[in-house]
């Protein structure tokens, strides 16, 4: 009978790729007195946080690690791979309110094109209506042009 002597060893994490690749992050504005992973503090402007690239590249890759590893290991994997602290709390917190805002911003704009058509049809109504006037255009006069 023969033994298997392999060792399942640990699990590491990929090192992240295209980590020079370069892409064009906006400064969005400071909201609160925590600077959030993946920008600095403007040193022209304090009410603007300016993107680091390589840690919010290196943040996406992340966000594809957590289907397979802990949070934990996770923060502790982008702490090594940029030298900036984030706990695994604050991690899951960041990915939770993206999360939620991408929902968010989701159901908005389905309701802004549901209303757009809502405001097409009952505009044809309207105009279909017997004795219906026409619109006015932007100087307030009425439409002259199908007379």
């Amino acid at each position: 009978m023969t033994t298997d002597t392999r060792s399942t060893g640990k699990w590491i994490l990929p090192q992240p790729e295209n980590v020079t690749r370069d892409e064009d992050y906006l400064p969005i504005p400071k909201i609160a007195r925590t600077i959030p992973f993946g920008y600095i503090e403007d040193p022209e402007d304090k009410d603007m946080l300016l993107p680091v690239p390589r840690e919010l590249r290196a943040l996406e890759k992340a966000k594809e690690h957590l289907q397979q590893y802990s949070y934990r290991e996770v923060a502790n994997w982008l702490v090594k791979q940029t030298g900036r602290d984030i706990s695994h709390a604050g991690l899951k917190k960041r990915i939770e309110s993206e999360q939620s805002n991408k929902r968010r911003s989701a159901t908005l704009r389905e309701w802004a094109r549901r209303f757009q058509k809502a405001i097409a049809k009952a505009e044809e109504i309207e105009y279909k209506r017997l004795g219906a006037k026409r619109p006015k255009d932007a100087e307030g006069t009425e439409d002259q042009s199908s007379e």
